[in-house]
């Protein structure tokens, strides 16, 4: 299975790496369009931030940011359009409007409805590991072992979707990097992240621009690319299939290199070099 590129289109005034900038739909949806044609396969749309410490948005406001984004990028007919919400008001809405995926990073846990919501529509859903939530998720974390507790959480929360009529064939599992996890905590799930390939699901991940690479690297929050193309690349090798990530173009070439060395048969379509 080919890597997957989601681009990030944060519809908020407050994201870590790029809060108030797209809060204006039209800007918004100028930028999902740019990410469309540097290469994305997937556009995620959100209108809550879910960075440490963030404030809750009721759904009213959160689903004023984003219909009008997502209906218009749908309408484009290019890549496939996610809504990263955690609401099956704000889900469904945004289905309604052309998201034929549910990114929750609560994996179901905020609103138990939202599992329903997904099996009625037959909606792809990525189910995410967090500790706590985004207000209390920094505070200390601890583990005995991040990788075994993050791949028992999510194999309890497939069970579950599952069980809400949710078809296995259609969810994906997403480690929740920087999502009540220490610099250590992160970097063990890049080790390790083959070892929830076990829960035969293909797996999400996003590390683009967040906290670990700057205190690894000292770098900014808007000057971590560099970073975040390793830590992908990392990921894709070690199993990642669908990667979410700011900067599309200079990923997409990331992958592409990485796909060429990694599966060589991902080159039969491109001239020789």
């Amino acid at each position: 299975m080919k890597a997957k590129l989601m681009g990030i289109v944060n519809v908020t005034p407050d994201s870590f790496a790029d809060g108030g900038e797209f809060l204006d739909p039209e800007r918004a949806i100028a930028h999902g369009r740019k990410l469309a044609g540097e290469g994305a396969d997937v556009l995620d749309v959100g209108g809550e931030s879910t960075r440490p410490g963030a404030e809750a948005v009721p759904a009213e406001e959160e689903l004023r940011r984003v219909r009008p984004v997502v209906e218009s990028i749908a309408a484009d007919g290019g890549p496939a359009v996610s809504i990263d919400t955690s609401k099956s008001a704000v889900a469904a809405a945004a289905i309604d409007a052309g998201a034929s995926i549910v990114n929750d990073v609560t994996a179901l846990r905020a609103d138990p409805e939202l599992a329903a919501l997904c099996a009625e529509r037959d909606s792809e859903l990525i189910l995410m590991h967090m500790l706590g939530d985004p207000r209390t998720m920094q505070e200390n974390p601890t583990y005995d072992d991040v990788v075994e507790e993050v791949r028992a959480f999510l194999a309890g929360r497939i069970e579950y979707a599952v069980s809400a009529g949710v078809d296995e064939e259609r969810i994906w599992v997403d480690p929740g990097i920087g999502f009540g996890k220490t610099v250590e905590h992160n970097l063990e799930l890049h080790r390790r992240l083959g070892e929830l390939a076990e829960l035969g699901r293909p797996i999400a991940f996003g590390s683009s621009r967040k906290g670990f690479i700057g205190k690894l690297t000292g770098a900014g929050v808007d000057q971590r690319l560099g970073g975040t193309i390793a830590s992908n690349v990392i990921a894709y090798a070690n199993g990642a299939r669908m990667l979410r990530v700011h900067d599309v173009g200079p990923m997409r070439h990331a992958l592409t290199v990485a796909e060429a060395v990694l599966d060589p048969a991902s080159r039969l379509d491109r001239a020789s070099p």
